[in-house]
């Protein structure tokens, strides 16, 4: 492990959406605000959307803290599910009995216990990750859990996370009901390569290094270009060089480093190579050119 070889205190590209660790590039700081404001001002349905490894976790936990205190959360990770299973969740989440009950008796509950917590002038928020994984029939069911409301208020927040396919499928004529409900929708974009040389430096200063510039300019221009501004990727490849650092004796990270830890990375170098045309038999060459795919 190359903690104590570079002196930090913790993993600083860990595969946990640890919120502490969020670098909040400008499109992340908007999407976070957008959806806390969304929430503070009970707007009833919010969608957040990007492409695998953008960090959405990450950041619905950042939110979750910055609402802690506040609002009454359940956050649901397990999206493959009916919609009985998504109501029991939700009894579950709030300590609520949902045993033996029906869709009808589970949804009256979480009216009755909804409308209490506005009385005592609480908030409610579901965190749905990876929504897109939701059928058509859970889908209208969480639909439906906006219509729980007061004269003046929804009941209960309802934030759905998802990645792009989320929004193509809310775009279908069959699910317009539930997509004209949705007054906010965020985005996390790619990080730029300026804005990548920062998070790489973000994540180490959390986990404590203190010393000069890990990453050489050469070397942090490779992993904004070969990681493609996706966060996850950066991750992965920023483990791999600082593990191949230690490995080989490198307090600083070069570009070579990085580009041998892409190498180690790539599953096309654990692919046992197709035979060379010169163990063909000679016959199939007369045929003409060999070709391998």
């Amino acid at each position: 492990m190359f903690l104590d070889y570079y002196r930090l205190r913790e993993q600083p590209f860990g595969v946990t959406p640890d919120p502490r660790f969020l670098y909040f590039s400008p499109a992340h700081r908007e999407a976070l605000a957008s959806l806390f404001y969304g929430i503070d001002a009970g707007r009833g349905f919010l969608a957040l959307i990007a492409e695998p490894g953008m960090g959405k976790t990450t950041l619905l936990f950042q939110l979750l803290k910055r609402l802690k205190g506040s609002v009454r959360s359940a956050f649901l990770f397990q999206t493959h599910c009916d919609s009985h299973e998504l109501l029991r969740y939700l009894l579950d989440a709030w300590g609520l009995d949902g045993r033996g009950k029906d869709l009808v008796q589970m949804h009256a509950q979480l009216n009755e216990f909804l409308y209490a917590e506005a009385v005592a002038g609480r908030r409610v928020a579901v965190f749905i990750d990876e929504a897109q994984n939701l059928s058509d029939t859970v889908l209208e069911t969480v639909r439906l859990l906006s219509d729980f409301e007061a004269a003046d208020r929804k009941l209960l927040q309802i934030v759905l996370a998802g990645q792009p396919e989320l929004a193509h499928r809310l775009m279908r004529p069959g699910l317009a009901q539930l997509r004209q409900r949705i007054s906010v929708v965020a985005g996390l974009q790619r990080l730029p390569a300026a804005e990548t040389f920062r998070y790489v430096n973000h994540r180490l200063k959390v986990a404590g290094y203190e010393g000069p510039e890990l990453f050489t300019a050469a070397a942090l221009t490779v992993i904004a270009e070969r990681s493609e501004g996706i966060p996850r990727n950066i991750n992965n490849i920023c483990f791999n060089a600082m593990s191949l650092g230690c490995a080989v004796g490198c307090k600083k990270i070069e570009a070579q480093i990085v580009e041998e830890a892409l190498h180690d990375l790539s599953l096309e170098s654990l692919v046992q190579k197709p035979k060379t045309a010169t163990t063909v038999a000679p016959a199939l060459h007369d045929a003409g050119p060999t070709y391998y795919s």
